[in-house]
């Protein structure tokens, strides 16, 4: 795992010792990513250069060192991440006597030797790994840059006037002289509604991001580049769905259990410590298992807890560890040791970033990178299986909204839609004193007003409006409107009959590589360690496509092919229990020991003066949370996050070794 940087100057003006200086500083500003070497390569004629910053895995040697070039000299890399059958490709360059004399281990070795054997565009669909990198192909004068199928590992990009810069985060961008720093005010509408901001957009309106599963081509001396999908989840659906699983639900949960076991065995090769994330939960205890199924040592295991016992979820997690037999490692946080950890997340995400969860994903990483260098984690279960409660309530919705005949939609939402909230609270309190046996509930009102705006909608817009933390951003962001996203461009959308399968294709390409995964790589790179994802592997994925619904919910329980596999190595009384978000008591917080600092963030004449939000909305979302509206947190922290990081977007480098801190 690596932090990658670099530019093409389409000028090719800057001196050898400017383009090394620039590129060492963009490098730099990734130490994080990378503190066990460093390199730089340029070439002034062309005016490209790749910087990189290593964080050892396979080949701690400085054989594996980069930015590295094939042997035949035609290429040069700069690469983050892991190519979990580069050992299988070794071999088949072997076979077919195109292999090099090879100088190391790597996998970096591994796939230059295939590009140079096979091409980039033919070698891309054979790499089954987490990456992100730049490749400059001397020969052609071209540069590539190519991200991994889910979305594991980030790369940006961007034209600053006549530089094309790239990197892994913002931060190595902001170190070039050519940087400016515009806000996008349709990335920063996005931002508000979801949380994150989706791909392929960035918070600055001259940076993207590169979507998952495709390759970008850039040659010198044109303006744009090409963009070529490698892989895309509508095919691998697609491809599941026409050879779909016929055998039996023993034969599925046989079928999973085999293909989940080779992907975690292959993405526990490393040459350095290795453990795993553990919470108790499904997922990540069925990785776990799995793990300590195939080592020959007992496999070292992480988990956090809170005091807050609606929050906690350690004990369930040492009661796995307990039976499965691993050398197990919990810290109980106290709230002081979260909340000061706040104050890093603007420099750790580079970004908006507004879920809450990236603060206790950054304290188990942090105590996890004390102990190990990589860790396996148990994200993509609930995309893959059914596992969130938003699948359910989208279908309930879906439901509710058929049982309407379509001619009568338009004029029921009218109906609904004539009178205030207030006014049917008070119209219906003689019905709802009586259906509830005298206790009201004041929002029966606005839920009449909220299902009266679903007749109207599609499905994607119906799940749109289940998942968004704000329902009309565009009135908190001044200017602002919101540009395409996978959830309103069906190219990017799988168009299921099935509700429940149309959600977790969208899932899959929009939350998980722009919420989950961006969470888990932050968290985990500012302190050095390794995440590496089993489920996501891309033969789970298509086992997990092939399979009927019926194994993934069952008799009112989600995720059931894979909570069968877990049965084989722990008893369901440990793992049977409501779902837990990992999460901690923002509404407490806010409303006490972080009001001064929210107060100080959402003061009035800042808002004004930075000219992005609108400051009568933030004043009155605000007023209407401290008067105890919990429906507000998720706004609220997102407009927080926002102006938090607002105040340190111009600051790099204040990340180092986050790893030592004390907690």
């Amino acid at each position: 795992m690596c932090g990658i940087a670099g530019f093409l100057d389409g000028r090719a003006r800057s001196s050898p010792a400017d383009m090394r200086d620039i590129a060492q500083q963009m490098g730099r500003s990734l130490r994080h990513r990378g503190p066990d070497s460093a390199g730089v390569w340029f070439d002034e004629y062309s005016g490209i250069a790749l910087a990189h910053r290593r964080l050892a895995i396979i080949d701690v040697s400085e054989a594996g060192n980069q930015p590295m070039a094939s042997a035949d000299g035609r290429f040069v890399i700069s690469f983050n991440g892991e190519i979990y059958n580069h050992l299988s490709i070794r071999r088949a360059l072997d076979e077919c006597a195109r292999a090099p004399k090879w100088r190391g281990n790597s996998d970096t070795e591994t796939i230059l030797a295939a590009f140079s054997a096979w091409g980039v565009a033919e070698t891309m669909p054979q790499l089954r790994g987490m990456f992100a990198f730049a490749l400059w192909d001397r020969e052609r004068r071209c540069l590539y840059l190519a991200r991994d199928r889910v979305g594991e590992k980030p790369i940006y990009y961007g034209w600053l006037g006549t530089v094309f810069l790239f990197g892994s985060e913002l931060k190595a961008l902001r170190c070039h002289p050519a940087w400016t720093g515009e806000i996008d005010r349709g990335a920063l509408t996005l931002y508000m509604r979801h949380g994150y901001v989706p791909a392929p957009h960035s918070i600055y309106a001259s940076v993207q991001k590169l979507l998952p599963g495709t390759l970008l081509r850039l040659e010198r001396g044109l303006t744009d580049p090409t963009i070529e999908a490698y892989w895309t989840l509508r095919d691998t659906i697609a491809d599941a769905t026409r050879e779909p699983f016929r055998g039996s639900a023993t034969d599925a949960v046989e079928g999973l259990h085999k293909v989940l076991s080779e992907s975690v065995a292959e993405q526990m090769v490393a040459d350095v410590p290795l453990g795993a994330f553990l919470s108790g939960g499904i997922d990540s205890s069925t990785i776990v298992a799995l793990m300590q199924a195939q080592s020959g040592h007992r496999v070292r295991t992480f988990t956090i807890g809170f005091h807050e016992k609606r929050f906690d979820e350690a004990a369930h997690a040492k009661a796995v560890a307990r039976h499965l037999g691993t050398d197990h490692t919990e810290l109980y946080v106290r709230p002081e040791e979260a909340i000061d950890a706040i104050g890093l997340m603007p420099q750790l995400y580079d970004e908006p970033f507004g879920d809450s969860s990236q603060l206790p994903t950054f304290l188990l990483a942090r105590l996890t990178a004390r102990n190990v260098t990589v860790a396996l984690s148990g994200d993509g279960g609930d995309e893959l299986f059914a596992g969130y409660r938003s699948y359910e309530q989208g279908q309930a919705l879906l439901r509710n909204v058929e049982s309407v005949p379509s001619p009568l939609r338009g004029a029921v939402r009218t109906g609904v839609g004539a009178l205030s909230p207030h006014t049917w609270d008070m119209l219906l309190r003689p019905l709802k004193a009586f259906a509830s046996g005298g206790k009201l509930n004041a929002a029966t009102g606005d839920k009449l007003h909220k299902w009266g705006v679903f007749l109207s909608l599609d499905r994607a817009e119906i799940f749109r409006h289940l998942v968004s933390h704000c329902l009309n951003p565009s009135v908190l962001v001044r200017g602002g409107s919101e540009p395409p996203t996978a959830f309103t461009d069906p190219a990017r959308q799988y168009r299921s009959g099935d509700f429940l399968d149309f959600m977790m294709a969208l899932d899959l390409v929009s939350y998980l590589p722009d919420d989950i995964l961006v969470k888990v790589d932050r968290a985990a790179m500012g302190v050095s360690l390794e995440t590496r994802v089993p489920l996501l592997d891309p033969r789970v994925i298509r086992y997990a496509w092939s399979l009927p619904r019926d194994l993934k919910v069952r008799s009112g329980k989600t995720k059931w092919v894979l909570r069968q596999v877990l049965d084989r190595y722990v008893p369901s009384t440990l793992i049977d229990r409501p779902k837990k978000g990992f999460g901690v008591p923002i509404e407490e917080w806010l409303r006490g020991a972080l009001r001064d600092w929210a107060e100080s963030l959402l003061d009035d004449a800042l808002i004004r003066k930075q000219d992005l939000l609108e400051a009568r909305y933030v004043a009155e979302t605000w007023g209407n949370y401290l008067a105890g509206d919990n429906d507000m947190t998720l706004q609220v922290w997102n407009m927080l996050m926002f102006q938090a990081w607002s105040q340190e977007s111009g600051s790099v480098g204040k990340i180092e070794s986050l790893a030592l801190q004390d907690t």
